[in-house]
């Protein structure tokens, strides 16, 4: 079976591709990130991703290249990841007792086959004060997170609801992750799946 590359330094991503019980290797590359002009939030994540697989590709040319990239996208402004806490700070206020879609693109390449899904996800924050944004600013976890804040930490206080994959909110769709693999030929999550 073909090397299985996460081209991705996130944490988050390799903790929870560690649930699906396969062996990977990390390998972020350097990519530019940046939105361009006019683009909606799922064409830029799935347009990031890509170009991530791509990269990674390069090094490992005969490896199976898993990618993904996720934005906020707050009435079709795209939320990435924050420049600085008052950034940080600006997004969550925006975000604060309303609706916004979690979008994660997921890139898999391996051989001629290159496989992307976008999953999209709707949290609703309840409201929250300045004081309670300053807080969890200064803890330091909204800086490295799309939208400025994690749902795996401390900001899962801020939802009050959600309508979809949870595992998208944090980075990478389990779901379709699975069955992106099981077509390349990864073993996933305890089964087993060839290709012919």
């Amino acid at each position: 079976m073909a090397e299985l590359v996460l081209a991705s330094g996130s944490p988050r991503r390799k903790s929870l591709l560690s649930d699906l019980d396969v062996d990977f290797i990390v390998a972020p590359p350097d990519v530019d990130e940046s939105s361009l002009v006019g683009e909606n939030a799922k064409t830029y994540v799935a347009r990031v991703a890509s170009l991530k697989a791509q990269a990674a590709r390069e090094s490992y040319p005969n490896a199976v290249v898993l990618a993904a990239d996720t934005t906020v996208d707050c009435d079709g402004e795209i939320l990435a990841k924050p420049a600085d806490a008052a950034d940080a700070a600006s997004m969550l206020q925006s975000l604060s007792g309303r609706e916004h879609f979690t979008h994660t693109a997921v890139c898999v390449a391996h051989g001629d086959l290159v496989d992307t899904v976008v999953v999209s996800t709707a949290v609703t924050f309840r409201s929250l004060g300045a004081e309670e944004i300053d807080w969890y600013v200064r803890t330091g976890e909204p800086l490295d997170k799309a939208g400025a804040y994690g749902i795996q930490g401390r900001a899962a206080t801020f939802v009050s609801s959600i309508s979809g994959s949870v595992s998208n909110v944090v980075g990478l769709p389990l779901a379709e992750t699975i069955e992106l693999l099981r077509k390349a030929g990864v073993n996933a999550a305890g089964t087993a799946h060839s290709t012919t």
